[in-house]
C-alpha cells in the first residue's frame, strides 16, 4: 500500500471515521466519508450515534490529539459552551467507597456533549479541501480486484435504492460495532480475525436535568464507580445551555430503569448520595433514555497471515470498550494520530505495519477496561496473577489516594491516558500506599 495522491473512502462518520478522513486529506487527493445517516445541518442527534444520549468525557490525551488534528478545536467547542474542568479539581471523583482527594494539577479535562463535540469536528472535516459526505448511503459491500487481494472501492445504496461504486486507493472501515469486515474477508476467502470477548452485560439510563444552582458545588463532573460489592455506577456532568446530564449504570444485568420514579430510587440507592442529592430537586427536561453494552470486544487482526492490501480498520470496528470508562474517542484519536504517523513515515504502509501499531495503541486501554470488569466474579474471563494483583492493589490504592493527592493525581494522570499504568506501581507509590493502610 503506497502513499500517493489518489482517493480514500472512510466508511462511517462517526468520530473515528471523520478523524480519519482528517488524516487522510493530508495523503490523498479526495476523501469520501459514506454514512446511512443524513448529518443534522449543525449540531444534533442522529440514529446512528445512540451513545449521544448519554455522558461523554473527552480524555485528557484525547484532547491533547484533538488540538494537533485540529489546532483550537477543544476552545472552540468551550466557547460554544462545552463545560471543562481540571482533572482532579473540578472533578469529583468517588472511588472504591472513598472520595478522592481533590486539588488542581494544571490538567484540563472536556466534557462536551457528544452532538456538540462531533458537530465541531464535522465541520471542519467537511471544510477540507478534497473531502466530501456521502450521507444517506447504505455500505453494500467491498470491491475488490479478480483475485481477491487488493480493495478497489466500496459498493453503496442510495435512499433511492440505487447501488453505485465509489472506487478508491484506501479504504478504511471506521463503522463501528457493526462492521462487516470479518464478514467481507471470510467471502473473499479469508480468515475472520481472532475475537477477544468478555461480557459484560452493562446497561446505563440518561437524563438531561435543570438543577438548582450550586447543586454540584464548585465540581462541574461527578464520577461514581461500580465495585464487585456495588455494581453500579453513576456520572453527573454539566452540559452546554446550563443543562446536567445523568447516566446511571449497572454490570451484569443490573441495568437502570427508564421509568422516572424508578430513576431517581435507583440513584438512591447508589453507595453515596452525592448523585441523588443533586438531582432529587430539579427538573428534568425529558425521559431517561437506556443503551445496552453486552461486552467488550477486540478484533485481533494483527495476527491474521492474510489480508487485501489498500484496506484498514480504525475505532470500534476493531475494539470497542465498556464505555463507562470513556475510553472510545480518545483511543479512536490515538489510532488516527496513528494512522497519519504511518502515512508520513516515508515508507509504503503496509497492513501488517498498521495493526501492529494500532494494536500498541489499543493494548494499554484494553487492559484498563477488561481488568477492571474482571474484578467482578460475574465477568468470565482469563484472570491473570497481574490481573488479580492490580484489582486487589487498586481499592487501597483509591484509599490512600482520599488523603494523598500526589497519589490521586497519578492515579487520574492514568484513567486520562496520560500516563502508563504500571506507573501506579512504582515503588514510591506504593510505598505510600501501604504507609497509608497503616495509619488508618
Amino acid at each position: 500500500m503506497g502513499q500517493a495522491a489518489g482517493r480514500a473512502v472512510v466508511l462511517g462518520a462517526s468520530m473515528a471515521g471523520l478523524l480519519t478522513a482528517r488524516v487522510l486529506s493530508e495523503f490523498y487527493d479526495q476523501v469520501t466519508v459514506v454514512d446511512r445517516d443524513q448529518m443534522p445541518p449543525g449540531i444534533g442527534h442522529r440514529r446512528g450515534v445512540p451513545q449521544g444520549h448519554h455522558v461523554h468525557a473527552l480524555l485528557a490525551r484525547g484532547a491533547q490529539v484533538l488540538d494537533e488534528l485540529f489546532p483550537g478545536l477543544t476552545s472552540e467547542v468551550i466557547n460554544a459552551g462545552a463545560p471543562s474542568a481540571d482533572l482532579l479539581g473540578g472533578i469529583r471523583w468517588l472511588l472504591s467507597g472513598h472520595r478522592i482527594r481533590q486539588m488542581e494539577i494544571g490538567q484540563p479535562v472536556l466534557f462536551p456533549s457528544r452532538p456538540l463535540l462531533e458537530g465541531h469536528v464535522r465541520a471542519r472535516v467537511l471544510a477540507l479541501p478534497g473531502v466530501q459526505m456521502a450521507a444517506g448511503h447504505d455500505i453494500v459491500t467491498l470491491t475488490t480486484t479478480a483475485d481477491h487481494r487488493a480493495v478497489t472501492g466500496v459498493s453503496v445504496r442510495g435512499d433511492d435504492g440505487e447501488v453505485k461504486t465509489i472506487p478508491a486507493d484506501l479504504v478504511v472501515d471506521a463503522s463501528g460495532r457493526g462492521s462487516r469486515t470479518p464478514l467481507w474477508l471470510e467471502k473473499m476467502g479469508y480468515q475472520r480475525p481472532p475475537v477477544d470477548k468478555i461480557h459484560i452485560g452493562v446497561g446505563y439510563s440518561s437524563r438531561s436535568y435543570r438543577l438548582p444552582p450550586g447543586a454540584l458545588g464548585t465540581d462541574r463532573l461527578i464520577l461514581l464507580n461500580w465495585t464487585p460489592q456495588h455494581p453500579r455506577a453513576a456520572a453527573v456532568a454539566a452540559q452546554e445551555d446550563g443543562r446536567f446530564l445523568v447516566t446511571l449504570a449497572g454490570m451484569l444485568g443490573d441495568h437502570p430503569p427508564t421509568d422516572p420514579g424508578e430513576f431517581l430510587t435507583f440513584a438512591a440507592g447508589l453507595p453515596f448520595d452525592d448523585v441523588h442529592r443533586a438531582i432529587r430537586d430539579g427538573e428534568p427536561l425529558g425521559d431517561p433514555v437506556a443503551f445496552q453494552y453486552p461486552a467488550n470486544v477486540r478484533h485481533r487482526y494483527e495476527r491474521l497471515s492474510r489480508f487485501p492490501d489498500r484496506l484498514l480498520v480504525l475505532g470500534d470496528a476493531i475494539c470497542g470498550f465498556n464505555p463507562i470508562y470513556g475510553q472510545g474517542m480518545t483511543v479512536a484519536a490515538l489510532e488516527a494520530a496513528t494512522l497519519r504517523r504511518l502515512l508520513s513515515g516515508g515508507r509504503p504502509i503496509t497492513w501488517q505495519r498498521y495493526f501492529n501499531a494500532v494494536a500498541g495503541v489499543i493494548d494499554v486501554p484494553w487492559e484498563i477496561a477488561t481488568g477492571t470488569d474482571l474484578a467482578f466474579p460475574g465477568v468470565q474471563g482469563r484472570r491473570t496473577a497481574k490481573i488479580r494483583m492490580v484489582n486487589a492493589y487498586l481499592p487501597r490504592l483509591h484509599a490512600a489516594a482520599a488523603t494523598d493527592p500526589a497519589l490521586a493525581a497519578a492515579f487520574v494522570r492514568v484513567t486520562g491516558l496520560l500516563d502508563r499504568p504500571e506507573g501506579l506501581l512504582r515503588p514510591d507509590r506504593l510505598l505510600r500506599v501501604f504507609r497509608s493502610r497503616r495509619t488508618r
